[in-house]
């Protein structure tokens, strides 16, 4: 440790840090533009600038200048603020006046930096430059005029994102940034170059001219279009969700969101299901909660418990599924499945289903393979992770499974789980780095295990993680990378008993209660089966219910989720459900009372008592302690596995639940994936 004074205050800060941080270390606060903690320093903004004894008499650039064992640094002196207005007003010279019209307004670094440190005046007359604005796709807006050359977003582009799209072309006021080929940016985390510009060069396409910072109630919530469980921020005006952002979370998400998280908002106010249907005559019609519960009720006249059966969505709350569990129990049925693709998920201890290591674990580990995933589109920022830790060096990766660019270096083994049999026996050359490994890690995709010999695979990964070293009293390198934000609570509540859902397809149950369950073919379910859909879209689903409940999206109700990790996390209401749509928990609640079996609960906190009872899992809040592997018996194996290859467990990263395929910002991605626009083209997009 080195111990630095910073005006008369002295702090001990790590050796290699620089005097920026020992200034925030001392309280003090240190303008920057160029300078991000998670990113590279890049030192050419200047705005940082310090004096310290000792040294040539010139002020230096903070961000990029180590500390020193007795170092005294001054951050106040006239010296340094003279320099600070003279870096200010350079980077005024060419910053047009777009305050006014400029999405960034109220939330820009540059705007707010210049009140302390610019003047009211400029010296320079010459007429300010004018830059092309570049087509960056349909989620980030540029205007390029505004750019001050900071770099950070080609910083995050190659080392946060890994898709070095982005970069600089010419010097000095020549320099522009962009992508040089015009395109659209590939990266499924390209929405963070918007929070991290200083400036308003880059801000939100979708969001552009919609809203200022101070008009919008902010929510705190958590993430769930995928089981990540990122920290976000849900902005809302009115009845309507404006923008969702990320939190801070270190153990998560660090800073960072996924673009499908960050950009499919507006699905949540299209093809909404805001009023009870029913079916009469093949047709559904409106009608009223009172004649649909009716309907439902009728049908459930007579019916054997073992005939009802519930599938819960992927997207699902566990108030609202222990809800549906309680009313198929009242009704005696025990056929429940959280599993709408099949995979073969041992519920019978949560290492079997869970990401053991824990996100952030991932930086401890030193060898990973990854069988049957792909996490860039499986889950982005669980990728990011990894690729931040194979930047520290020392990290061997191997993966199994459809060829994909993970945006890290990794050794590809093939695309057939026979591969496993010569991992486990040392005929594979890979073993030998898992063997020798201190902390190895396994990730274990659902393309692994919604297939037919997916129980067998699971068996085989467990095997394998237990030969080479994966599982000991210290450290549990066994992962299941979950992609729904529902499955680990539905699993955790028992939520997977009796009949799976093929077996009530195709005529298995006589009434089929679907709560969000949209991800599987509908068409396979029995023409004779009474369905009922309750959800908070017109998806696949509801196309084939015989009576439909509205019910409300992951902004509009206070939910509970457990992410892939097994961290329990808590959902607020932003904004109230549409018309007459309720919270799922609640259509429940009201359901069961009208069929004379009341559920024992009638508020929210009643029912996470209940939830609690079920499992004291749901007790513990965002904990998450640091466990090993203590007990090396693994699930049931059930046939053998076969050779045929992994197929991808989400197709097409944007459009993946019923709000992102509602999304008409998810399609114009998807459209510009698939349909490059050219030159010229990009060129009017631009402007």
């Amino acid at each position: 440790m080195a111990k630095v004074t910073v005006d008369g205050i002295t702090v001990e800060v790590p050796n290699g840090s620089n005097v920026l941080q020992a200034c925030e270390a001392a309280g003090k606060e240190i303008p920057r533009f160029c300078y991000h903690e998670r990113l590279s320093v890049a030192g050419n903004c200047r705005m940082c600038l310090v004096e310290i004894e000792k040294a040539p008499p010139k002020p230096f650039a903070s961000c990029a200048y180590p500390v020193a064992d007795g170092m005294v640094v001054h951050t106040d002196t006239p010296m340094v603020k003279a320099a600070r207005r003279g870096v200010m007003e350079f980077l005024l010279i060419n910053h047009p006046l777009d305050c006014p019209i400029c999405d960034q307004g109220g939330e820009c670094d540059l705007q707010d930096q210049s009140m302390g440190y610019g003047g009211d005046t400029s010296r320079y007359h010459e007429n300010k430059r004018a830059v092309t604005n570049k087509d960056l796709g349909p989620l980030v807006k540029t205007v390029m005029t505004r750019c001050i050359h900071c770099t950070r977003c080609i910083r995050f582009s190659t080392e946060i994102a890994g898709v070095p799209e982005m970069g600089a072309t010419a010097r000095g006021e020549s320099m522009e940034v962009g992508t040089y080929i015009s395109k659209a940016l590939s990266s499924e985390l390209s929405g963070n170059l918007i929070d991290i510009c200083p400036v308003g060069a880059l801000t939100s396409k979708p969001y552009a001219f919609v809203a200022r910072p101070w008009e919008l109630k902010k929510t705190d919530s958590v993430d769930v279009l995928d089981a990540v469980g990122a920290a976000i921020r849900v902005d809302t005006r009115g009845s309507e969700v404006l923008r969702v952002l990320p939190r801070i979370n270190e153990d998560v998400n660090e800073e960072w969101l996924a673009d499908k998280s960050r950009f499919a908002l507006d699905g949540l106010k299209r093809r909404r299901l805001d009023t009870p249907w029913v079916k009469r005559e093949g047709k559904l019609a409106r009608t009223t909660w009172p004649e649909a519960f009716a309907a439902i009720e009728a049908k459930l006249t007579g019916l054997s418990g073992d005939r009802i059966g519930a599938v819960a969505g992927n997207l699902c709350d566990a108030e609202s599924m222990l809800a549906l569990k309680h009313v198929m129990a009242a009704l005696g049925s025990t056929n429940l499945d959280c599993r709408q693709d099949g995979a073969a998920l041992d519920p019978s201890r949560r290492e079997f289903f869970t990401f053991n290591t824990s996100i952030a674990g991932i930086e401890e580990a030193d060898a990973l393979i990854i069988i049957g995933s792909n996490p860039r589109h499986e889950a982005p920022l669980i990728n990011a992770r990894i690729r931040k830790r194979s930047l520290m060096g020392a990290f061997p990766i191997a993966h199994i499974g459809v060829a994909a660019d993970l945006t890290y270096r990794h050794q590809y083994l093939g695309g057939t789980p026979q591969l496993l049999a010569g991992l486990r026996d040392g005929s594979n050359a890979f073993a030998s780095v898992l063997r020798g490994a201190k902390k190895p890690m396994m990730i274990v995709g659902q393309g692994a295990l919604a297939r037919p010999d997916g129980a067998a695979i699971l068996a085989a990964c467990w095997a394998l993680a237990a030969e080479t070293g994966m599982l000991t009293p210290d450290w549990n390198g066994f992962n299941v990378l979950q992609t729904a934000a529902g499955r680990v609570a539905g699993l955790e509540l028992g939520f997977a008993t009796g009949k799976t859902l093929a077996q009530m397809l195709g005529g298995g149950v006589d009434l089929l209660w679907l709560l969000g369950a949209d991800e599987f073919d509908a068409a396979a379910i029995g023409p004779n089966t009474f369905v009922v859909y309750q959800g908070h879209h017109g998806d696949r689903g509801a196309a084939r219910a015989d009576v439909i409940l509205p019910g409300a999206a992951y902004t509009e109700k206070n939910g509970t989720y457990i992410s892939t990790e097994g961290r329990v996390q808590r959902g607020a209401l932003a904004v109230f459900p549409p018309g007459e749509a309720k919270e799922d928990w609640k259509i429940l609640r009201a359901f069961s009372a009208l069929i004379g079996k009341p559920l024992p609960y009638d508020n929210l906190e009643a029912l996470r008592m209940c939830l609690v009872q079920e499992n004291p899992l749901f007790d513990r809040l965002d904990i998450l302690p640091h466990f090993g592997c203590s007990d090396t018996t693994g699930p049931v194996s059930v046939g053998a596995v076969g050779d045929a290859l992994f197929e991808p467990a989400i197709e097409n990263y944007y459009m993946t639940d019923p709000i992102s395929r509602a999304s008409p910002t998810m399609a114009a991605c998807i459209e510009a994936q698939k349909h490059p626009k050219t030159p010229a083209e990009s060129a009017m997009a631009a402007e």
